[in-house]
């Protein structure tokens, strides 16, 4: 039954009986809509897909308390890649900033909004990227919102993944041009929707970096081929690999060796960046002026607080001194993937921190997470709508501050849990 026959079955009765006893239209159509809404939750129920929020009482990190759990958690589902959420350094940087400059500004930036931390972080996010400039977002997910629109037009023609983040998605659909979608990192289908925009003004080329659900690396060399030989500008949304990817954690681009060759990129304060919020694009200077001047989630949102524009410009001072801290992660995400992979479990994606331990079942991929932190590991299972349906898993994300010894404690526990589930024998 579609949910709008469901809804039906469920609110005609409601209403007759609202209607004999008198009460007000206004009632009935709030009573009618709980009672659709109710009905969707429980179908989510049902499904085994209802994403619980387990509530954490302590402060991120690699290990946290748990809300209900005994003694510290290993955690190893934190976007925290570098481990600097609650660094010393980076926490403090935030306590200046709130004494120095306020709790938050009551504005957004083009009224009086913009402070010199604002300032101080674009140049240094810039030079982090060798770019030109840098514009500041409350989220990343706003810097995709506000970038399609004012850069494309309806004469322009947008190419993009179809495992895309759900952030470029809603952005895409926000601008006026040509939109086509190509096969996950597919060349070949990529260059017949190149030939396809070949009458358009501008082409632009638009792909995660790394995707957030199998860490998968996209193309890009064979992309910015691509996009050369057809007279397109690369876009990367770099969220999950800024600060870590490549021999400086530039991100992707360093990585496979086109920083020159990459025209946009956005990214993140939200993960290996502190932790804390904010998103961020940086670009040729034209560009970002422009930005300043029409994307609407710059113009109508209140400016980053200054404790969080504070932890995150320590948070870049630190890589841009030091390629140590990005460089630990190859040893520790290798030796995770090889012990799993050694156990019987199917890993899925490249060298990236990012381990999705594969289960197909969302059910199943929820029971074995409730499991994992009963035996002290913080893990969430993945299922429809945020992986397609048949793909659930358990990801797990290695970060620069877990020990050796954690990672071996986290294959234990997947270990135990697996043969209890009969994943593995």
């Amino acid at each position: 039954m579609s949910l709008g026959k469901a809804a039906r079955s469920l609110v005609s009765p409601l209403r007759g009986a609202l209607r004999c006893s008198g009460l007000s239209r206004s009632y009935t159509a709030a009573a009618a809509a709980r009672a659709v809404l109710e009905h969707e939750l429980e179908t989510i129920r049902a499904a085994g897909t209802w994403k619980a929020e387990r509530i954490i009482i302590s402060k991120q990190g690699p290990e946290i308390s748990v809300d209900g759990s005994r003694g510290s958690i290993l955690n190893f589902c934190a976007n925290n890649y570098l481990g600097l959420s609650s660094h010393p350094e980076v926490v403090q940087a935030g306590i200046d900033a709130l004494k120095t400059h306020g709790a938050g500004l009551s504005s957004v930036r083009f009224i009086c909004g913009t402070q010199d931390l604002h300032k101080k972080l674009e140049q240094k996010l810039a030079e982090f990227h060798e770019r030109e400039d840098c514009i500041l977002y409350a989220s990343c997910f706003d810097a995709n919102a506000g970038l399609f629109e004012v850069l494309l037009g309806p004469d322009d023609a947008v190419l993009s993944d179809e495992l895309n983040h759900a952030s470029i998605i809603d952005g895409i659909r926000l601008c006026r041009a040509k939109r086509l979608r190509y096969k996950h990192m597919d060349l070949g289908d990529l260059e017949t929707k190149l030939k396809e925009a070949s009458s358009s003004r501008m082409r632009l080329v638009v792909t995660d970096g790394v995707f957030s659900m199998d860490g998968d690396v996209a193309p890009l060399r064979g992309i910015c081929d691509l996009a050369e030989q057809y007279g397109a500008m690369v876009f990367i949304d770099e969220c999950h690999a800024t600060g870590f990817l490549g021999p400086r954690g530039r991100g992707t681009d360093e990585l496979l060796g086109v920083m020159d060759r990459v025209h946009i990129i956005n990214s993140t304060l939200g993960k290996a960046l502190g932790g804390a919020a904010g998103g961020y694009t940086v670009g040729p200077k034209p560009l970002i002026d422009l930005l300043r001047q029409r994307s609407r989630p710059y113009l109508f949102s209140n400016a980053l607080p200054p404790p969080v524009v504070g932890s995150a410009t320590r948070a870049v001072e630190l890589l841009l001194a030091s390629n140590e801290i990005a460089q630990s992660m190859t040893a520790k995400t290798m030796r995770f993937r090889n012990k799993m992979t050694q156990a019987g479990f199917t890993i899925a994606g490249s060298a990236h921190p990012i381990c999705p331990v594969m289960l197909g079942d969302a059910r199943l991929a929820s029971l074995m997470a409730d499991d994992m932190l009963k035996l002290g590991v913080y893990v969430i299972g993945f299922s429809y709508p945020v992986v397609p349906k048949g793909k659930a898993r358990i990801r797990v994300q290695i970060s620069a501050a877990h020990t050796d010894e954690d990672i071996d404690r986290c294959v234990d526990a997947f270990i135990q849990t697996g043969r209890k589930h009969g994943v593995i024998s």
